[in-house]
């Protein structure tokens, strides 16, 4: 597995990460073993860059995550996130940036994934109600106490990256980033760049719409979470599965699957990008893997673009309230 730098601190990680949230909640079909089994594929893929969150579960996603790391820690690159503020029966409590509570939320993840730091600490979500100066001076004390490595932030707009860094040196930006959701193109990735910050791509293969799995709505569980998300519905569904259907001919004149040729597009846009695409199955971290052998053309980008220009996926990437806590 190749390996890519993650900001200008030392940060280096697996070119493809693996997104651990859906072994826990939001995607129906929680299977533990399944899932830790997958991290062991992982591993032995070179895939070794972790991401969970603390809001994951909530909670239960970290202690999936430690479970799997358990006696061979050095082996991996954790990265976890505090802010999404959740009561234990999973109800949401808003944003928290304050000082105090980032310190807490840090002791807590690292009880919870068994380990004396973190690797890549982020913000998920900023917290308009606090200056981004203190709560990345609380992150940067714990980098000073050896809890944590390396500082990243989540969905924060540019003037919040500037302040952020200004104040101690982020390593990466975490944020939506595939063929259907191009806005990081816009301003974000070029002020990482300016200032020597890797990015972190997730949802890379469109929460799945890109991998050609779904042909209706009703291919989605009951109780998936995509079912609420703008892209998956009604009139909006038929017209990104244009998209989707895009892909998959294109894929199979590359002979690759749909999913390897979308994770190459976002390997192909820089070498400071990260996908960390999820999965809780074996057979699809194996696919996924094999993504960074797929090496696109000049010319195949060109006309990935014509196929699928920005901002031709219909919906918002949310639902409404989301929206509103994104891009801060």
């Amino acid at each position: 597995m190749q390996q890519r730098k993650l900001g200008s601190q030392g940060l280096v990680v697996s070119a493809l990460g693996l997104g651990c949230m859906g072994m826990s909640e939001f995607y129906a079909g929680r299977d533990d073993a399944e899932s830790l089994a997958t991290i062991d594929r992982a591993l032995a893929l070179g895939i070794t860059f972790l991401d969970t969150a603390d809001a994951y579960g909530p909670h239960t996603n970290e202690r999936l995550v430690g479970q799997a790391v358990k006696g061979r820690r050095d082996r991996f690159v954790i990265a976890t996130k505090f802010g999404n503020v959740r009561g234990a029966d999973g109800s949401w409590a808003g944003v928290s940036g304050r000082p105090d509570y980032v310190k807490a939320a840090c002791d807590a993840s690292l009880a919870r994934l068994g380990v004396d730091s973190i690797d890549l600490y982020y913000q998920h979500r900023v917290d308009t109600q606090v200056p981004i100066e203190d709560t990345v001076g609380a992150m940067a004390d714990l980098v000073k106490a050896g809890k944590v490595r390396f500082l990243g932030l989540s969905e924060a707009a540019s003037s919040t990256i500037r302040k952020a860094h200004a104040t101690h040196p982020i390593s990466a930006l975490q944020t939506e980033y595939s063929l259907w959701t191009r806005d990081p193109e816009d301003e974000i990735l070029a002020t990482c760049r300016e200032r020597g910050i890797g990015f972190v791509a997730y949802s890379p293969l469109g929460r799945g719409f890109l991998s050609g799995r779904f042909k209706k709505p009703e291919d989605l569980a009951a109780d998936d979470y995509r079912r609420n998300n703008p892209r998956f519905q009604g009139e909006n569904f038929s017209r990104n599965l244009a998209l989707a259907q895009a892909v998959q001919a294109m894929a199979r004149e590359k002979k690759c699957t749909p999913s390897q040729l979308a994770l190459a597009w976002v390997l192909a846009q820089g070498a400071d990008i990260v996908p960390i695409p999820g999965t809780k199955r074996r057979r699809y971290i194996e696919e996924n893997a094999k993504a960074t052998e797929v090496v696109l053309s000049p010319e195949e980008l060109r006309r990935i673009d014509r196929a699928i220009p920005r901002n031709s996926a219909s919906g918002l990437r949310y639902p409404e309230a989301g929206m509103k806590r994104v891009n801060l």
